[in-house]
């Protein structure tokens, strides 16, 4: 009873289309059966008919059948956009709009292949690139980047007359050039693209220029056929591994495939009889010469004994195996291998620039790291390897922060200073309660800060936890700063490498142009003078050590935002801080920059030119370290004052 009114309702309800056909049903009903059961061959017919009709629905229906939401009303055979709802079918008529209702088992949907799909999008592709949707002519635009064809160059070309957006307009004149240089007919044309194409890097142009370029192994008897457009004559062994080029040799019919000991051992096994092998019984077959003696035997062939399995060079006599070029005009690819080479050159000199930013990036971090700890041992000669625990504790106060004020940026402005308070009085502390008992007993002081420094990290353990703790940057510190293709740097990092002008800027001026500054330099370069003069060396030297962790400790919110806060983080820096220290000038900050400079330099260089073992960079830098110290032992900017000879 159901299925009865269900009927009904379709026939009540759906218009009369087998009298009143639009001219999308009108083109689809001249052969039916080419819809229905559309290949990669006969769709392009029915495309044709439809886009005659000029129907202001064709976009629609064409997405729809892309979507595979076209069916069939099989009672009919009529052709609509339909979308399934429960035991029923929404149909909506593909040239009016006008919806009806349909019992599931009255509509066949259609499934056309990927194949088939391909060739409908683009055809849909030329309706996408005028749409007035945004969003839809740049899903057009990159559908066309990936599958571009010469049929399609004329209509972006027609469509971008009237493109408003700047931007949709940069990517359809972009897009133009690169389809010009693979498909336009007049050569000429595609140079001059192919000329302009020398002044990008994008990686879009980069591979146009590619395709252009394409090219495949060729082996031909005396000579490369004049017809073929050559892009080089290789060499075996000197140009192309001896059995790629003797494959090549194989796979044209030109010689036959050596014979290995695998299919040598195969066709053995497969002739024993009796315990022998053409008459050789199989216990004597215990060495390779009995073994290949045996295969001739079987074979009835007689090679020499060391030729068996090898590739004779006599192969190769009169054979020239050349790469040919897909592109057959000659001038088009010497057009593209002039333009590819200032590319290269043009990529050199950007991943040069972005590998400079890695290097400033990676130095003003150690700058942050290592500047506390040259003001410290400048002023106190204290080597302090509890160094590393101070940027841990300002990671850790950054992260208790953020978990009480959730509005990232408000926690940002907050922790920055209250890192420098915190880290700064832990310093104070330790300077109090250790260094200050420990002055000029050097080996005393080193051991008792790195028992601290252990202390310290189990302590954050014991409170933490040994899972890392996340410290989220704001959003505004999210994404990368993109220059070009090849030159990127996180905004993260821009941040940090203002922030270490800003402490650079800070101490300069403290320490130059302040009562303090005064006085740190003169206990710094003659300790014994400043005290006959008022100046409390221990007085300045609490107070140069708490400034010093307090960096630190900011240093630690820098490096947290984009590295995970743990207790053993601060460890992963001491190292680079002391040398950062010792190669830029023990005590200058000045040297501590050049030190840092040159450190994150060398160490990005070593990265770059062995990225896949970055802890060898590691290993290189003290081994740096060691030989820079033999030849400057005081450092890049040498201290004046206590240290001076």
């Amino acid at each position: 009873m159901l299925r009865i009114l269900l009927l009904l309702v379709v026939f009540f309800a759906t218009p009369l289309v087998a009298q009143t056909y639009g001219p999308l049903q009108t083109a689809l009903q001249a052969q039916p059966e080419l819809v229905e059961r559309a290949s990669r061959r006969s769709v392009g017919e029915v495309l044709d008919r439809l886009a005659e009709t000029g129907a202001p629905n064709l976009q629609a229906f064409l997405e729809a059948w892309t979507d595979r939401r076209v069916v069939l009303l099989e009672a009919e055979g009529t052709f609509f956009i339909g979308a399934r709802d429960g035991d029923t079918y929404q149909l909506t008529d593909i040239d009016t709009g006008q919806t009806s209702v349909a019992p599931r088992d009255a509509v066949k949907e259609l499934r056309p292949n990927a194949g088939v799909r391909r060739v409908i999008g683009t055809a849909l592709i030329e309706f996408q690139l005028s749409d007035p949707r945004r969003e839809a002519r740049i899903a057009a635009l990159t559908a066309l980047e990936r599958n571009g064809s010469a049929a399609l160059l004329e209509p972006l070309r027609t469509s971008m007359t009237d493109e408003a957006d700047a931007e949709v307009a940069a990517m359809k004149s972009a897009l133009e050039r690169r389809l010009t240089a693979r498909f336009d007919p007049d050569p000429s044309a595609r140079i001059t693209a192919i000329q302009a194409l020398s002044d990008s890097i994008t990686i879009e142009d980069r591979a146009t220029l590619s395709r252009i370029l394409a090219s495949s192994l060729v082996v031909a008897q005396s000579a490369p056929p004049e017809s073929d457009n050559v892009a080089r004559v290789l060499t075996p062994i000197d140009d192309l591994p001896l059995a790629q080029a003797h494959a090549l040799l194989v796979d044209a019919g030109l010689t036959e495939a050596p014979i290995t000991r695998e299919d040598r051992d195969t066709a053995l096994i497969a002739a024993i009889e009796n315990d022998t092998v053409a008459g050789i019984p199989v216990t004597s077959l215990d060495n390779e010469d009995a073994r290949w003696a045996a295969y001739g035997a079987l074979t009835n062939t007689a090679p020499a004994l060391e030729g068996w399995g090898a590739i004779p060079m006599s192969d190769f006599e009169g054979i020239v195996i050349y790469e040919r070029y897909a592109e057959p005009n000659a001038e088009i690819t010497q057009a593209a291998e002039i333009a590819s080479a200032a590319v290269e050159t043009r990529l050199a000199l950007h991943q040069t620039a972005d590998l400079g930013l890695d290097a400033l990036s990676l130095a003003s971090i150690y700058f942050l790291a290592a500047v506390g700890l040259a003001v410290t041992f400048g002023v106190m000669g204290v080597i302090n390897m509890a160094h590393g625990e101070f940027i841990m504790i300002g990671a850790y106060t950054g992260y208790v922060v953020q978990t009480i004020i959730p509005d990232y940026t408000v926690s940002l402005i907050v922790a920055l200073p209250l890192a420098f308070v915190v880290a700064g009085a832990a310093g104070v502390a330790l300077e109090r309660l250790v260094i200050r008992h420990l002055m000029h007993r050097p080996l005393e002081t080193l051991l008792a800060t790195f028992g601290i420094s252990i202390a310290l990290q189990q302590i954050a353990k014991n409170i933490f936890g040994t899972q890392a703790r996340p410290l989220t940057s704001p959003d505004w510190l999210a994404g990368s700063w993109v220059i070009s293709d090849a030159i990127s740097i996180s905004w993260i990092r821009v941040a940090i490498f203002l922030l270490a002008l800003v402490f650079l800027t800070a101490i300069v001026l403290v320490l130059k142009r302040t009562r303090l500054g005064l006085e740190v330099r003169a206990v710094t370069q003659n300790p014994g003078m400043a005290a006959s003069m008022g100046i409390d060396p221990g007085r300045i030297g609490m107070l140069t050590f708490g400034l010093g962790s307090g960096i630190a400790g900011v240093a630690g919110v820098a490096i947290g935002l984009y590295a995970q806060v743990t207790s053993e983080m601060g460890a992963g820096y001491i190292v680079q801080s002391f040398m950062t220290v010792v190669v830029g000038g023990v005590g200058s900050v000045i040297g501590t920059l050049a030190g840092a400079g040159l450190i994150g330099g060398m160490q990005k260089g070593i990265e770059f030119l062995n990225p896949s073992n970055t802890l060898a960079a590691q290993t290189y830098m003290i081994l740096f370290v060691i030989a820079f110290i033999q030849f400057r032992p005081r450092g890049i900017v040498p201290q004046k004052g206590r240290f001076a000879k």
